[in-house]
């Protein structure tokens, strides 16, 4: 009688959950669903683009496990392409690991993109979960045409370069029926209010939407003329902007 082979045991990998983190001072409960709370809960591991904040966020989730418990990798534009692979040994040994953002949704205008992208290189299963994006919020609230949009992250720096880029967007707008998608460092908010109403086309529209899912959420809409009229004051206050040139 030829011999039994034994069985090959395999083990099963974990999850890498994408988690949208609160956009500011907001009761969890009122942007992210039970079932993306009891996914969150499930992990003891997180990457984060700041822990401090992380765990801040993690505590106000209800998380039943004590937050010194909690194992967290950072993941900022400072981590070193090495480092990567490491974060991810928990999922391979069947956890499920947690992906946060500073803000929103990672993956989105952050570097949560390239863990995601190693983890489906490493056959680990990838689970966005349902919460807050600022861009689509703004899109939604502005207006403007939904059916195609794109967003450019942060413009240039300097101001020669940044009126450039405005115009260039301005008239792709226009060519293409596209609305422009961008946010701004919030120091420098103030200074593309003045770049709107600069260098566009009077009736371009403008729409900013300010400190979106919060108390003190305010979204505009108006044209690059009429945008220094408003005296808006948006300086340090998470702004998304968005423009069409019809």
């Amino acid at each position: 009688m030829a011999p039994v082979k034994p069985l090959l045991m395999t083990s099963k990998k974990g999850k890498l959950l994408v988690i949208p983190c609160t956009l500011g001072d907001t009761d969890v409960s009122s942007v992210l669903p039970n079932d993306a709370l009891d996914q969150i809960h499930s992990c003891t591991t997180f990457i984060v683009e700041n822990i401090r904040s992380a765990r801040r966020f993690l505590i106000k989730t209800g998380l039943p496990t004590k937050i010194d418990d909690l194992h967290f990798h950072t993941l900022n534009k400072h981590t070193k392409t090495e480092e990567l692979n490491d974060m991810l040994n928990n999922a391979l040994d069947g956890q499920n690991v947690g992906l946060i953002s500073e803000a929103g949704c990672p993956g989105v205008a952050d570097p949560g993109a390239d863990i995601v992208c190693l983890a489906h290189q490493k056959k680990i299963t990838v689970v966005p979960l349902v919460g807050p994006s600022s861009i689509l919020l703004a899109l939604m609230a502005s207006g403007l045409n939904g059916q195609n949009f794109a967003f450019h992250g942060y413009l240039p720096k300097h101001p020669n370069d940044r009126s450039v880029k405005i115009k260039f967007l301005e008239q792709l707008s226009k060519k293409n029926n596209q609305t422009q998608l961008f946010i701004e460092t919030p120091y420098r908010n103030n200074h593309l209010i003045d770049d709107f109403h600069r260098h566009c086309h009077p009736n371009t529209v403008i729409v900013l939407a300010t400190n979106l899912t919060t108390s003190e959420e305010v979204i505009r809409r108006t044209t690059a003329h009429e945008l220094n009229k408003l005296k808006l004051d948006i300086n340090k206050k998470p702004t998304v902007f968005l423009m069409h040139r019809y």
